[in-house]
Protein backbone atom coordinates (compact mmCIF):
# COMPACT_ATOMS: atom_id res chain seq x y z
CA UNK A 1 0.00 0.00 0.00
CA UNK A 2 2.80 2.37 0.94
CA UNK A 3 4.60 1.54 -2.35
CA UNK A 4 1.46 2.47 -4.33
CA UNK A 5 1.15 5.78 -2.52
CA UNK A 6 4.81 6.56 -3.12
CA UNK A 7 4.52 5.78 -6.84
CA UNK A 8 1.48 7.99 -7.09
CA UNK A 9 3.29 10.88 -5.45
CA UNK A 10 6.26 10.48 -7.82
CA UNK A 11 3.96 10.41 -10.85
CA UNK A 12 2.20 13.56 -9.65
CA UNK A 13 5.52 15.31 -9.23
CA UNK A 14 6.64 14.32 -12.74
CA UNK A 15 3.35 15.39 -14.34
CA UNK A 16 3.40 18.66 -12.39
CA UNK A 17 6.93 19.42 -13.48
CA UNK A 18 6.09 18.80 -17.12
CA UNK A 19 3.03 21.03 -16.87
CA UNK A 20 5.05 23.83 -15.27
CA UNK A 21 7.79 23.74 -17.89
CA UNK A 22 5.27 23.76 -20.74
CA UNK A 23 3.43 26.70 -19.22
CA UNK A 24 6.68 28.73 -19.02
CA UNK A 25 7.30 28.46 -22.77
CA UNK A 26 4.70 31.15 -23.39
CA UNK A 27 6.88 33.62 -21.47
CA UNK A 28 9.92 33.03 -23.68
CA UNK A 29 10.08 35.24 -26.85
CA UNK A 30 10.14 33.26 -30.06
CA UNK A 31 13.28 33.43 -32.21
CA UNK A 32 12.88 35.11 -35.60
CA UNK A 33 12.28 32.72 -38.46
CA UNK A 34 15.56 31.24 -39.65
CA UNK A 35 17.47 32.35 -36.54
CA UNK A 36 19.80 29.96 -34.79
CA UNK A 37 19.44 29.14 -31.14
CA UNK A 38 23.21 28.70 -30.92
CA UNK A 39 24.89 31.36 -28.76
CA UNK A 40 27.19 33.61 -30.87
CA UNK A 41 30.36 34.52 -29.04
CA UNK A 42 32.34 37.54 -30.38
CA UNK A 43 35.76 36.60 -31.71
CA UNK A 44 38.93 38.23 -30.46
CA UNK A 45 39.11 40.01 -33.84
CA UNK A 46 35.64 41.54 -33.32
CA UNK A 47 36.62 42.69 -29.86
CA UNK A 48 39.87 44.24 -31.19
CA UNK A 49 38.02 46.17 -33.92
CA UNK A 50 35.46 47.54 -31.49
CA UNK A 51 38.23 48.53 -29.09
CA UNK A 52 39.98 50.41 -31.91
CA UNK A 53 36.76 52.23 -32.82
CA UNK A 54 36.12 53.12 -29.18
CA UNK A 55 39.65 54.51 -28.88
CA UNK A 56 39.19 56.63 -32.02
CA UNK A 57 35.90 58.02 -30.70
CA UNK A 58 37.77 59.51 -27.74
CA UNK A 59 40.23 61.32 -30.00
CA UNK A 60 38.53 62.11 -33.32
CA UNK A 61 35.18 63.43 -34.58
CA UNK A 62 32.85 61.49 -36.84
CA UNK A 63 32.52 63.13 -40.24
CA UNK A 64 29.07 64.73 -40.77
CA UNK A 65 27.01 63.23 -43.57
CA UNK A 66 27.07 64.90 -46.99
CA UNK A 67 24.08 67.12 -47.85
CA UNK A 68 23.81 67.73 -51.59
CA UNK A 69 22.75 71.18 -52.77
CA UNK A 70 22.54 70.57 -56.49
CA UNK A 71 23.68 67.87 -58.88
CA UNK A 72 26.17 65.04 -58.55
CA UNK A 73 28.69 65.01 -61.39
CA UNK A 74 30.83 62.02 -62.43
CA UNK A 75 28.81 59.79 -60.08
CA UNK A 76 25.48 58.75 -58.71
CA UNK A 77 24.70 60.30 -55.28
CA UNK A 78 26.92 58.94 -52.52
CA UNK A 79 26.76 58.95 -48.72
CA UNK A 80 29.58 58.59 -46.24
CA UNK A 81 27.67 55.82 -44.46
CA UNK A 82 27.74 53.66 -47.59
CA UNK A 83 31.47 54.35 -47.96
CA UNK A 84 32.40 52.93 -44.55
CA UNK A 85 35.34 50.62 -45.08
CA UNK A 86 36.85 53.04 -47.61
CA UNK A 87 39.27 55.91 -47.06
CA UNK A 88 37.53 59.14 -48.16
CA UNK A 89 39.07 62.51 -49.04
CA UNK A 90 36.60 65.40 -49.13
CA UNK A 91 37.89 68.37 -51.13
CA UNK A 92 35.86 71.56 -50.55
CA UNK A 93 36.58 73.81 -53.52
CA UNK A 94 35.14 76.17 -56.12
CA UNK A 95 36.31 76.46 -59.69
CA UNK A 96 37.14 80.20 -59.76
CA UNK A 97 39.37 79.98 -56.65
CA UNK A 98 43.01 79.98 -57.73
CA UNK A 99 44.09 78.44 -54.42
CA UNK A 100 41.72 75.56 -55.14
CA UNK A 101 42.97 75.26 -58.71
CA UNK A 102 46.56 75.01 -57.53
CA UNK A 103 45.65 72.02 -55.33
CA UNK A 104 43.92 70.10 -58.15
CA UNK A 105 47.07 68.58 -59.72
CA UNK A 106 47.80 66.95 -56.36
CA UNK A 107 44.22 65.79 -55.73
CA UNK A 108 43.80 64.31 -59.21
CA UNK A 109 47.20 62.64 -58.85
CA UNK A 110 46.11 60.99 -55.57
CA UNK A 111 42.98 59.75 -57.28
CA UNK A 112 45.00 58.13 -60.07
CA UNK A 113 47.49 56.54 -57.66
CA UNK A 114 45.20 55.27 -54.89
CA UNK A 115 41.66 54.76 -56.22
CA UNK A 116 42.28 51.06 -56.85
CA UNK A 117 43.66 50.67 -53.32
CA UNK A 118 40.45 51.94 -51.72
CA UNK A 119 40.67 55.75 -51.78
CA UNK A 120 37.47 57.63 -52.66
CA UNK A 121 37.72 61.36 -53.41
CA UNK A 122 34.63 63.55 -53.41
CA UNK A 123 34.86 67.16 -54.56
CA UNK A 124 32.38 69.28 -52.60
CA UNK A 125 31.83 72.27 -54.90
CA UNK A 126 30.67 75.19 -52.75
CA UNK A 127 30.32 78.33 -54.94
CA UNK A 128 31.79 81.69 -53.99
CA UNK A 129 29.81 83.55 -56.68
CA UNK A 130 26.30 82.97 -58.05
CA UNK A 131 27.48 82.00 -61.54
CA UNK A 132 29.39 79.08 -60.02
CA UNK A 133 26.09 77.45 -59.05
CA UNK A 134 25.34 76.54 -62.67
CA UNK A 135 26.05 72.78 -63.08
CA UNK A 136 27.08 73.29 -66.71
CA UNK A 137 29.81 75.72 -65.59
CA UNK A 138 30.99 73.24 -62.96
CA UNK A 139 31.05 70.49 -65.60
CA UNK A 140 33.22 72.67 -67.86
CA UNK A 141 35.69 73.12 -64.99
CA UNK A 142 35.68 69.38 -64.26
CA UNK A 143 36.55 68.69 -67.89
CA UNK A 144 39.15 71.48 -68.03
CA UNK A 145 41.06 70.24 -64.98
CA UNK A 146 40.77 66.52 -65.74
CA UNK A 147 38.69 65.66 -62.66
CA UNK A 148 37.40 62.08 -62.84
CA UNK A 149 36.29 61.56 -59.24
CA UNK A 150 32.75 62.39 -57.99
CA UNK A 151 31.82 66.04 -57.50
CA UNK A 152 28.81 67.13 -55.43
CA UNK A 153 27.30 70.61 -55.72
CA UNK A 154 26.85 72.35 -52.37
CA UNK A 155 24.98 75.40 -53.67
CA UNK A 156 23.08 76.02 -50.44
CA UNK A 157 26.21 75.63 -48.25
CA UNK A 158 24.58 72.82 -46.25
CA UNK A 159 27.67 70.59 -46.23
CA UNK A 160 29.92 73.64 -45.76
CA UNK A 161 27.97 74.54 -42.59
CA UNK A 162 27.79 70.92 -41.38
CA UNK A 163 31.60 70.92 -41.33
CA UNK A 164 31.72 74.44 -39.81
CA UNK A 165 33.95 75.46 -42.71
CA UNK A 166 35.07 78.99 -43.61
CA UNK A 167 37.76 78.39 -46.23
CA UNK A 168 38.51 77.41 -49.83
CA UNK A 169 40.13 74.97 -50.30
CA UNK A 170 39.85 72.58 -47.37
CA UNK A 171 40.57 68.85 -47.23
CA UNK A 172 39.07 66.34 -44.80
CA UNK A 173 40.62 62.86 -44.73
CA UNK A 174 38.18 60.27 -43.33
CA UNK A 175 39.17 56.76 -42.24
CA UNK A 176 37.38 53.42 -42.69
CA UNK A 177 35.33 53.96 -39.53
CA UNK A 178 34.09 57.42 -40.56
CA UNK A 179 36.39 59.50 -38.36
CA UNK A 180 38.08 62.72 -39.56
CA UNK A 181 41.79 61.97 -39.29
CA UNK A 182 43.19 65.03 -41.09
CA UNK A 183 41.75 68.53 -41.55
CA UNK A 184 43.89 70.72 -43.80
CA UNK A 185 43.10 74.34 -44.71
CA UNK A 186 44.49 75.95 -47.86
CA UNK A 187 47.43 74.95 -50.01
CA UNK A 188 50.58 73.08 -49.06
CA UNK A 189 51.23 70.07 -46.85
CA UNK A 190 50.86 67.76 -49.84
CA UNK A 191 53.53 65.25 -48.84
CA UNK A 192 52.08 64.97 -45.34
CA UNK A 193 48.56 64.41 -46.71
CA UNK A 194 49.78 61.75 -49.13
CA UNK A 195 51.64 59.95 -46.35
CA UNK A 196 48.43 60.01 -44.29
CA UNK A 197 46.47 58.57 -47.23
CA UNK A 198 48.97 55.72 -47.42
CA UNK A 199 48.75 55.12 -43.67
CA UNK A 200 44.93 54.96 -43.67
CA UNK A 201 44.89 52.67 -46.70
CA UNK A 202 47.29 50.35 -44.88
CA UNK A 203 44.93 50.36 -41.88
CA UNK A 204 42.11 49.37 -44.25
CA UNK A 205 44.18 46.50 -45.67
CA UNK A 206 45.02 45.15 -42.23
CA UNK A 207 41.42 45.41 -41.01
CA UNK A 208 39.97 43.75 -44.11
CA UNK A 209 42.72 41.17 -44.47
CA UNK A 210 43.54 42.53 -47.93
CA UNK A 211 46.90 42.62 -49.67
CA UNK A 212 46.35 45.49 -52.12
CA UNK A 213 49.57 47.28 -52.98
CA UNK A 214 49.75 50.85 -51.63
CA UNK A 215 52.30 52.98 -53.46
CA UNK A 216 54.82 54.47 -51.06
CA UNK A 217 56.46 56.98 -53.38
CA UNK A 218 55.57 60.63 -52.70
CA UNK A 219 55.46 62.57 -55.97
CA UNK A 220 54.94 66.16 -57.08
CA UNK A 221 52.67 66.39 -60.15
CA UNK A 222 54.06 67.99 -63.29
CA UNK A 223 53.18 71.69 -63.54
CA UNK A 224 52.26 72.05 -59.87
CA UNK A 225 52.80 75.54 -58.42
CA UNK A 226 54.29 76.08 -54.99
CA UNK A 227 53.14 78.97 -52.80
CA UNK A 228 56.69 80.34 -52.70
CA UNK A 229 56.33 81.34 -56.36
CA UNK A 230 53.46 83.73 -55.58
CA UNK A 231 53.97 87.06 -53.82
CA UNK A 232 50.63 88.71 -54.61
CA UNK A 233 47.47 87.47 -52.86
CA UNK A 234 44.05 87.04 -54.41
CA UNK A 235 42.52 90.50 -54.99
CA UNK A 236 38.78 91.26 -54.79
CA UNK A 237 37.07 94.10 -56.67
CA UNK A 238 33.51 93.94 -55.25
CA UNK A 239 32.56 96.92 -53.08
CA UNK A 240 31.19 94.76 -50.28
CA UNK A 241 33.56 91.81 -50.37
CA UNK A 242 35.41 91.15 -47.15
CA UNK A 243 38.74 91.94 -48.78
CA UNK A 244 38.17 94.77 -51.25
CA UNK A 245 41.58 95.73 -52.62
CA UNK A 246 41.19 98.69 -55.03
CA UNK A 247 43.47 101.72 -54.72
CA UNK A 248 41.74 104.60 -56.56
CA UNK A 249 41.32 107.79 -54.53
CA UNK A 250 37.73 108.13 -55.78
CA UNK A 251 36.76 105.22 -53.55
CA UNK A 252 34.47 102.26 -54.13
CA UNK A 253 31.03 103.15 -52.82
CA UNK A 254 28.13 101.35 -54.44
CA UNK A 255 27.09 103.10 -57.65
CA UNK A 256 28.75 104.56 -60.75
CA UNK A 257 32.11 106.33 -60.47
CA UNK A 258 34.46 108.00 -62.99
CA UNK A 259 38.01 106.83 -62.27
CA UNK A 260 41.16 108.63 -63.37
CA UNK A 261 44.45 106.78 -63.61
CA UNK A 262 46.78 107.85 -60.79
CA UNK A 263 50.37 108.98 -61.36
CA UNK A 264 51.86 106.35 -59.04
CA UNK A 265 50.97 102.81 -58.00
CA UNK A 266 51.42 100.68 -54.90
CA UNK A 267 52.29 97.00 -55.51
CA UNK A 268 49.56 94.38 -55.15
CA UNK A 269 46.76 96.98 -55.46
CA UNK A 270 44.63 97.29 -58.64
CA UNK A 271 43.71 100.71 -60.06
CA UNK A 272 41.00 101.49 -62.61
CA UNK A 273 40.39 104.16 -65.24
CA UNK A 274 37.11 104.82 -67.03
CA UNK A 275 33.52 104.79 -65.79
CA UNK A 276 32.61 101.81 -63.63
CA UNK A 277 29.64 100.72 -61.55
CA UNK A 278 30.57 99.23 -58.19
CA UNK A 279 28.37 96.32 -57.09
CA UNK A 280 28.69 94.19 -53.93
CA UNK A 281 30.70 91.52 -55.80
CA UNK A 282 32.06 93.21 -58.96
CA UNK A 283 33.21 96.27 -60.86
CA UNK A 284 31.23 96.68 -64.11
CA UNK A 285 32.52 98.80 -67.00
CA UNK A 286 30.00 101.44 -68.12
CA UNK A 287 32.13 103.44 -70.56
CA UNK A 288 33.05 102.05 -73.98
CA UNK A 289 36.63 101.55 -72.83
CA UNK A 290 38.44 101.27 -69.52
CA UNK A 291 41.65 99.96 -68.01
CA UNK A 292 42.92 98.22 -64.90
CA UNK A 293 46.54 98.55 -63.75
CA UNK A 294 48.41 96.31 -61.33
CA UNK A 295 51.98 95.74 -60.14
CA UNK A 296 52.29 92.13 -58.94
CA UNK A 297 54.75 89.32 -58.15
CA UNK A 298 53.87 85.87 -59.54
CA UNK A 299 54.32 83.59 -62.52
CA UNK A 300 50.81 83.80 -63.94
CA UNK A 301 47.78 86.08 -63.64
CA UNK A 302 44.10 85.18 -63.96
CA UNK A 303 40.89 87.12 -63.59
CA UNK A 304 37.40 85.93 -62.72
CA UNK A 305 35.25 87.95 -65.10
CA UNK A 306 32.61 87.98 -67.78
CA UNK A 307 31.17 90.33 -70.42
CA UNK A 308 28.68 90.68 -73.19
CA UNK A 309 29.86 88.83 -76.32
CA UNK A 310 32.19 90.95 -78.44
CA UNK A 311 34.07 92.58 -75.59
CA UNK A 312 37.84 92.10 -75.58
CA UNK A 313 40.90 92.78 -73.42
CA UNK A 314 44.35 93.79 -74.66
CA UNK A 315 46.90 92.43 -72.18
CA UNK A 316 50.06 94.49 -71.66
CA UNK A 317 52.98 93.27 -69.55
CA UNK A 318 55.72 95.74 -68.66
CA UNK A 319 54.46 98.11 -71.35
CA UNK A 320 54.29 95.56 -74.18
CA UNK A 321 51.49 93.42 -75.57
CA UNK A 322 52.03 89.87 -74.29
CA UNK A 323 53.48 87.41 -76.80
CA UNK A 324 54.08 83.66 -76.92
CA UNK A 325 56.63 83.92 -74.08
CA UNK A 326 54.18 85.54 -71.66
CA UNK A 327 50.58 85.28 -72.86
CA UNK A 328 48.04 83.35 -70.82
CA UNK A 329 46.02 80.51 -72.28
CA UNK A 330 43.11 82.87 -73.08
CA UNK A 331 45.27 85.76 -74.38
CA UNK A 332 45.67 84.68 -77.99
CA UNK A 333 48.09 87.10 -79.68
CA UNK A 334 47.71 89.29 -76.61
CA UNK A 335 43.92 89.64 -76.88
CA UNK A 336 41.30 87.94 -74.69
CA UNK A 337 37.83 87.42 -76.22
CA UNK A 338 35.32 87.57 -73.38
CA UNK A 339 32.16 85.51 -73.14
CA UNK A 340 30.92 83.55 -70.11
CA UNK A 341 31.62 84.43 -66.50
CA UNK A 342 34.65 82.29 -65.74
CA UNK A 343 38.35 82.24 -64.91
CA UNK A 344 40.46 83.78 -67.72
CA UNK A 345 44.22 83.25 -68.02
CA UNK A 346 45.90 86.61 -68.78
CA UNK A 347 49.63 86.01 -68.26
CA UNK A 348 51.78 82.89 -68.03
CA UNK A 349 55.55 83.32 -67.75
CA UNK A 350 58.33 80.80 -67.28
CA UNK A 351 59.37 82.17 -63.87
CA UNK A 352 57.90 84.19 -61.04
CA UNK A 353 58.81 87.86 -60.89
CA UNK A 354 57.64 91.44 -60.40
CA UNK A 355 55.71 92.90 -63.35
CA UNK A 356 53.46 95.79 -64.33
CA UNK A 357 50.16 94.68 -65.86
CA UNK A 358 47.64 96.74 -67.82
CA UNK A 359 44.32 95.35 -69.03
CA UNK A 360 42.73 97.55 -71.71
CA UNK A 361 39.04 96.64 -71.95
CA UNK A 362 37.02 97.33 -75.09
CA UNK A 363 33.22 97.11 -74.89
CA UNK A 364 30.61 97.89 -72.27
CA UNK A 365 29.41 95.15 -69.98
CA UNK A 366 32.79 93.86 -68.78
CA UNK A 367 32.46 92.62 -65.20
CA UNK A 368 35.41 91.67 -62.99
CA UNK A 369 35.25 89.83 -59.66
CA UNK A 370 38.83 88.99 -58.69
CA UNK A 371 42.48 88.75 -59.67
CA UNK A 372 44.17 85.45 -58.85
CA UNK A 373 47.80 84.41 -59.21
CA UNK A 374 49.89 81.32 -59.67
Amino acid sequence: MKRTITLGIVLLLIVGSIWYLESRKADVPALPEGASSVLVVPTSSDVDVQAAIDAKAKQYSLAPELIAGGEWLNSEPLTLSQLRGKVVLLDIWTYSCINCIRTLPYVTNWWSKYKDAGLVIIGVHTPEFDFEKDPSNVQKAITKYGIEYPVMQDNNYATWRAYKNQYWPRHYLIDIDGFIREDHIGEGGYAETEEFIQELLQEKNERMGETMDVQKEITTPEGAVTTGQVGTPELYLGAQTRRHNGGNKEGYALGTVDYAIPTSFQPNIPYASGTWTNTPETMDLVSDEGSIYLTYFARNVNIVAGATPGSTIDVYLDGKLVDTTSQGFDAIDGIVALKDQQLYSMVFTADSGAHDLELKVHGKGFRIYTFTFG
